[in-house]
Order: C-alpha cells, then sequence, then structure tokens
C-alpha cells in the first residue's frame, strides 16, 4: 500500500511539474513514438541497449522506472542525456514507457570466466560481514530482479553496473536508497567488478 502510494504521488508530481498529464492513459502509436525518437538511440527499441554504459531497461521493474524518469525528470537524478528526453513528458507519457520496458524480454550476457562468477556470486549472496557490508540478496533478492521500486541488477550490463556502484560509492549518485553509499564506499574494485560480471549473465 505504501509503495502505491508513493508512486501515485510521483506521477502527480511529474503532472504538477510539466502541467501537460492528461487524464487517458497514451495510445500505443504515442509510445512506439517515444521509444522511437527518444529512447532508442541509447536503449535499444525493446530496451535491450548494446552500449554497455547505457542500461538495459527490458524487464526492469515498472515502478522503478518510474521513480528514476521522475528523478530525471525533476533533477534529482543528474543527467544531461535524460534530462533533453524528459523534457515535455506528461506523467502518463512516463507510465506508459515504464510499462512498455517492463514488459520486453531482457537478454543477459554471455560469460566464461568461471572463477570470476563464482567470485561474484559469493560477494551477491553474502556480502562481507567482517567489514560491514551487507549482502546483495537481502534487497535486490534471490534472483537480483528487486521488487517495485528496487531495481532489477540480474541480465544488466557489467560495466554499467560497475559505473552506478562506483557513483553510489563517490556519492555523485544521491537518489534511491541510501544503504548504497554505505556499501558500495566499502567495496574493493575487484569485489565491484566480480559482483557486475555475475550479474550481467544472471537471470
Amino acid at each position: 500500500m505504501k509503495l502505491a502510494l508513493i508512486r501515485k504521488m510521483a506521477l502527480v508530481a511529474i503532472a504538477l511539474t510539466c502541467g501537460t498529464a492528461t487524464a487517458a492513459s497514451p495510445t500505443p502509436e504515442r509510445i512506439n513514438e517515444l521509444v522511437k525518437t527518444r529512447c532508442s538511440v541509447c536503449h535499444g527499441p525493446t530496451g535491450q541497449s548494446s552500449n554497455a554504459e547505457f542500461p538495459k531497461l527490458a524487464g526492469q521493474n515498472a515502478d522503478y522506472l518510474v521513480r528514476q524518469m521522475f528523478n530525471f525528470k525533476t533533477l534529482a537524478r543528474k543527467s544531461t542525456e535524460m534530462e533533453k528526453e524528459m523534457a515535455g513528458l506528461t506523467g502518463n507519457d512516463i507510465e506508459g514507457l515504464a510499462q512498455y520496458f517492463s514488459s520486453q524480454q531482457l537478454v543477459p550476457a554471455t560469460r566464461q570466466d568461471a572463477a570470476l562468477i563464482e567470485a561474484g556470486r559469493n560477494f551477491y549472496m553474502t556480502g562481507s560481514p567482517e567489514r560491514g557490508i551487507s549482502a546483495c540478496v537481502v534487497c535486490h533478492g534471490d534472483h537480483a530482479r528487486g521488487a517495485r521500486l528496487l531495481p532489477r541488477v540480474a541480465g544488466q550490463h557489467a560495466r554499467y553496473l560497475a559505473i552506478q556502484l562506483r557513483r553510489f560509492a563517490e556519492q555523485s549518485r544521491t537518489t534511491d536508497q541510501m544503504l548504497m553509499h554505505s556499501v558500495a564506499s566499502k567495496m574493493t574494485e575487484d569485489e565491484i567488478w566480480a559482483v557486475s560480471y555475475f550479474l550481467s549473465g544472471y537471470d
């Protein structure tokens, strides 16, 4: 109930921010046009980004996508590219895009380094209690698919995940769970890469 209320409040805030939200849901034609003109260059037409520095959106939790687009639109999360692409979108547009990408099938990477996979799996499942690092599985789940406002990280680009962990560590990414600042800041570069590599092929 609380998460549903947060999502509703976010969409209302978007409507107030841009002042152009409509009561009707966007048509499939509208969403397809937005995907083609605003999203596909970086994220691909189905959210299966081919550039490892841009996140895959396919299969991502819809509520999480709504929250992140709202954060970009209100500049709570900084990105020159996303600020431009969010301009003029209504709350209904954002909701429609989130539902579209969430419904697409994500294709994980093919991995070959068995030792690195195992190191990443161990860190994901156990963290490092002696250093005060919580296990990733606590929030993101056994299959790394998150829940509602918590992102799916399974199948995401390893490079993108590593970049975000470093940004959390240096606190240049300030939205989302502040727990990530504490976790990422204590991780070594080897741990960041291992868990990112493991997750990139996890499904």
